[in-house]
C-alpha cells in the first residue's frame, strides 16, 4: 500500500499562525480529476444513525464480489461498522485489545484485530468509554497502532473509512486535515439534520482546502429516500453528485435490522450497489460549495422548519422573574472642562 497516511497522524505541529493565514489567503488551485494513489482511501463521513455502517457494508462486500480487494475501518466509537457485515456479531476493537496486550506484556498482531468475510477485511478502531476518555484521541492512537502493524505495505485496492460526521474534535477531522483520503463521500437523508452535517462537512473540506489540502468531496449518499428531494436539491446547490438514492423500503429496514447483507450481485438490490460501488470507485473530488444557514433552512419547507418566528430579545427583569428597581451607583461622575 502506499504511505497515504505516511506522517499524517504523528506530525500534529503546524507552521505559525502568520503562515497559515499567508496559505489561507491563497486561492486554492483545481481538485485532482482522479485518484493519484494505486490504493483509493474514501472517508464517508454522516449524522450518526443516518446509514453509513449499513451503506458502507453492503457497498464493501460488493466491491468484494466485483473482485476488489477492500479494507474497512470502522472509526466510530459506537464500534458498529462492521456489526451488518459479520451478521451482528461484536468486532474486537483495536483499542481495547492494544490495552488488554499491553497489560499482559504483548504486541498486537494483525489476526488479533482484523477480520474477514467473503473477501472483505474489517476491523474496529473503537473508543473509550463515556466519560473515561476523548473519541478522538482513540481515533489518533488507533491510527499510529495501524502504522505500527504496517498499514503502508498492505495491499488494497479500496480502504474505507467510517467516520461520525456530528463529532469535530480532534481525530475524527483526520481525513479532511491531514490528506489522509483522497475524496469523502456523505451519506444523508431529506431531513435537515443529516443534511446540516452533511453541508459541515463540505465546510470542512473547503477550510483545509484554502490551507493546502487536498481533499475533495466524492458525492453523496442519500440513504431511506422518500422522494421529497431535499437531499437531492442539497446536492445540487453545493455542487456534488448524487452516488446513489437507497429508498425507504421496507424490505430494506428488516433486512438491516436482522444484520443482513442485501448488496449481493444476485439480489433484489444488488444492482443498486453495484451502481453505487461504480460510482464511489470513479467519483472526483469535487470542491463543494457549502451553504449558509438560511440558504440550507430553503431547502425545506416553512413549517418544517420553523422559519417566521420572530427572535425576541430577553431582559435581565425576563431572566430575574421579577421587577427590578433601579440602584443606587456610586460612581463619581465628573463634569469635563
Amino acid at each position: 500500500m502506499t504511505a497515504a497516511l505516511n506522517g499524517a497522524v504523528l506530525r500534529s505541529a503546524g507552521p505559525p499562525a502568520a503562515l497559515l493565514r499567508a496559505e489561507a489567503a491563497i486561492a486554492p488551485g483545481p481538485v485532482p480529476v482522479a485518484a493519484t494513489r494505486e490504493t483509493q482511501i474514501i472517508a464517508i463521513y454522516g449524522k450518526g444513525g443516518i446509514g453509513k455502517s449499513f451503506t458502507l457494508a453492503n457497498l464493501s462486500y460488493m466491491l468484494a464480489q466485483q473482485g476488489k480487494r477492500v479494507l474497512l475501518i470502522g472509526c466510530d466509537p459506537k464500534s458498529d461498522t462492521t456489526s451488518l457485515l459479520f451478521g451482528g456479531r461484536a468486532c474486537p476493537t483495536i483499542i481495547e485489545t492494544s490495552t488488554r496486550k499491553k497489560l499482559a506484556g504483548e504486541a498486537v498482531a494483525i489476526e488479533d484485530v482484523c477480520f474477514k468475510r467473503d473477501g472483505v477485511f474489517a476491523m474496529e478502531l473503537g473508543g473509550p468509554e463515556v466519560g473515561r476518555g476523548c473519541g478522538g484521541r482513540g481515533i489518533i492512537h488507533g491510527f499510529e497502532l495501524l502504522e505500527k502493524l504496517g498499514f503502508h505495505d498492505w495491499g488494497f485496492d479500496y480502504v474505507l473509512l467510517d467516520f461520525l460526521g456530528d463529532v469535530v474534535c480532534g481525530g475524527f477531522g483526520l481525513p479532511i486535515a491531514r490528506d489522509m483520503c483522497q475524496k469523502v463521500v456523505v451519506v444523508g437523508s431529506n431531513d435537515l439534520q443529516s443534511l446540516y452535517v452533511a453541508n459541515n462537512v463540505c465546510s470542512a473540506v473547503e477550510y483545509f482546502r484554502k490551507l493546502g489540502g487536498n481533499v475533495g468531496v466524492g458525492g453523496l449518499v442519500i440513504n431511506k429516500d422518500d422522494g421529497t428531494g431535499e437531499a437531492q436539491a442539497f446536492a445540487e446547490a453545493v455542487g456534488i453528485p448524487v452516488l446513489a438514492s437507497i429508498p425507504a423500503d421496507d424490505d430494506i429496514r428488516k433486512k438491516s435490522a436482522n444484520y443482513e447483507i442485501i448488496g449481493r450481485p444476485d439480489g433484489r438490490w444488488g444492482s443498486l450497489f453495484a451502481s453505487l460501488a461504480g460510482n464511489v470507485a470513479d467519483a472526483l473530488p469535487h470542491q463543494p460549495r457549502p451553504l449558509s444557514q438560511d440558504a440550507l433552512l430553503g431547502l425545506f419547507k416553512g413549517e418544517a422548519v420553523g422559519r417566521g418566528v420572530v427572535l425576541e430579545p430577553a431582559s435581565l427583569e425576563d431572566m430575574c422573574g421579577r421587577p427590578l428597581t433601579q440602584k443606587l451607583s456610586l460612581e463619581v461622575v465628573y463634569d469635563t472642562v
